[in-house]
């Protein structure tokens, strides 16, 4: 065997993805408004890209016809060319790697006034003390929210020490921390610690700064005036308040029936979490992409044009900077700019044509669900779809990714129509878990007196025509946060139901 080196020639096959092809396939998973983030960022570095607003029907210019060739198109101007669009974005990469994490969500500037000023949330003076309730109405995070009470009482080497605390204080508003570590840490004596974590007690919302469930609680019994031995015992025993223990409650707390159910009653009113109320990112509502309505001719499925901007090539711009006098260096710039955003000016209007094919498919198979509601709702998968409007499985899931379709009965993700089936007890269509869970959530609501276990939602399934288990009975329970029987009971005790 010859050790010498030597050239060999080999012949294969491979699909090759481009970086352009790549960023079609990328844009599928994207909403309409992580699309719009795209196109702000492209539109700052290509001079030739033009945004129109959503409502112009301005017609888009035609592209300018190209001399014939003899050879064939390489890959990248076939993407650019829009010639393979039925396919360009239709691919299955058993070992692609794409990173398909959503854009980073554009966060606005926060509202003026979040420090510890001398003017209230108002702007007016503090001689009445802080708006408490202007604080919390606003944005102001729950840390933001207790320095602001604490450079009201406290100053100096107590501020310094209170602040430390509020540091440590979660979301929740639970101290986590041991007062022993943070007075080492600090080098103040424990007693100091204490006090001050005793003045954060007092701050806005009561029960912040506890270190326990039953600390919050007590603190807000004690703000109520409802702490007597009875509600004390009653807040030492939460575990059997928990397990619904009535009898062993009573015998504790030395109360009689009527007692006791006021005192759960006033249990039940106290906030187990009071930092909850403050601090977060404010609740983004969910923009639709799609919406769905139906006519006299059939369903209309259609995008979102307000969340989705047109983007035009500056066709004037560009012959304006063609004419004139330019080195190679900028020739071959602007030819990177023109081609850049003809192609994503046709990646996007493949985008939406993409999108809109598996929505219409969507729409035809789940008809009975925009008719008849939940109840009518069909199993259905990817591969089906994607057989349907001879795409590739993957195509679809990329599509059907984060995005939002509008109808007459409500906002539901893509994702929502996708699933599994339940076989029918007498032979008939399978019908989907959704309907299965939608049946359940209804016999629960509407148990009555008579608390349902598994099994008899079961033999009530049954009787309805679904063939279900009992452990699946349980699975879809537990998923929609429906609890056993047991807890269920013991729920309606302590509610005095």
């Amino acid at each position: 065997m010859s050790l010498a080196p030597r050239l060999d020639l080999r012949q294969s096959q491979s699909l090759v993805m481009t970086p352009q092809l790549q960023q079609a396939i990328k844009l599928l998973t994207l909403s309409n408004l992580e699309i719009e983030g795209v196109i702000a960022e492209e539109l700052e570095k290509n001079p030739l890209l033009e945004a129109l607003p959503a409502a112009d029907d301005a017609p888009v210019p035609e592209r300018e016809p190209e001399a014939p060739r003899d050879e064939p198109a390489p890959a990248d101007e076939l993407v650019l060319s829009g010639e393979a669009a039925g396919e360009a974005l239709d691919v299955d990469i058993v070992a692609e790697r794409f990173d398909d994490s959503p854009l980073d969500s554009m966060t606005g500037d926060r509202a003026a006034g979040d420090g510890l000023g001398l003017t209230g949330a108002t702007g007016g003076s503090l001689e009445d003390g802080p708006d408490l309730d202007a604080l919390a109405a606003g944005d102001r995070s729950l840390a933001e929210h207790l320095l602001y009470q604490a450079g009201e009482v406290l100053g100096g080497g107590d501020l310094f020490v209170a602040q430390h605390l509020i540091d440590l204080i979660d979301e929740a508003g639970y101290l986590t921390t041991e007062l022993a570590d943070v007075a080492s840490r600090l080098g103040v004596p424990l007693e100091a610690v204490e006090r001050l974590l005793g003045v954060i007690h007092t701050f806005d919302p009561t029960g912040v700064g506890a270190r326990n469930l039953a600390e919050c609680i007590a603190l807000q019994a004690r703000e109520a005036d409802r702490y007597d031995p009875a509600m004390a015992r009653l807040i030492d025993n939460l575990d059997l308040v928990a397990r619904g223990d009535l009898a062993r409650l009573k015998r504790i707390c030395e109360v009689d029936d009527e007692d006791m159910a006021d005192m759960i009653r006033e249990l039940r009113g106290y906030d187990p979490k009071p930092g909850l109320r403050f601090g977060g990112e404010p609740m983004q509502a969910v923009t639709p992409d799609l919406h769905v309505r139906r006519t006299r001719g059939g369903w209309i499925v259609e995008l979102d044009s307000a969340t989705l901007p047109r983007v035009l090539v500056n066709r004037r711009y560009h012959a304006e900077l063609s004419s004139g006098p330019q080195d190679k260096a900028s020739k071959a710039w602007l030819g990177d700019m023109l081609a850049s955003a003809n192609w994503l000016v046709k990646a996007l209007d493949q985008r939406q044509k993409t999108i809109i094919r598996v929505a219409t498919e969507i729409v035809r198979q789940q008809e009975a669900f925009f008719l008849k509601g939940v109840a009518h709702l069909r199993p259905l998968t990817l591969r089906q779809v994607a057989d349907a409007i001879e795409m590739h499985e993957s195509t679809v899931s990329r599509v059907t990714s984060n995005k939002y379709l509008s109808c007459a009965r409500g906002l539901f993700e893509l994702k929502y129509f996708f699933t599994s089936a339940i076989q029918s007890a007498d032979g008939g269509d399978a019908v989907s878990a959704e309907a299965v869970k939608s049946a359940i959530r209804g016999l629960v609501a509407n148990e009555g007196a008579k608390i349902l276990s598994d099994d008899t939602i079961v033999e009530l399934l049954n009787a309805k025509g679904f063939d279900i288990a009992r452990r699946t009975v349980a699975k879809y329970r537990e998923a929609m946060g429906i609890g056993s029987s047991v807890q269920r009971r013991r729920q309606r005790a302590l509610s005095g139901g």
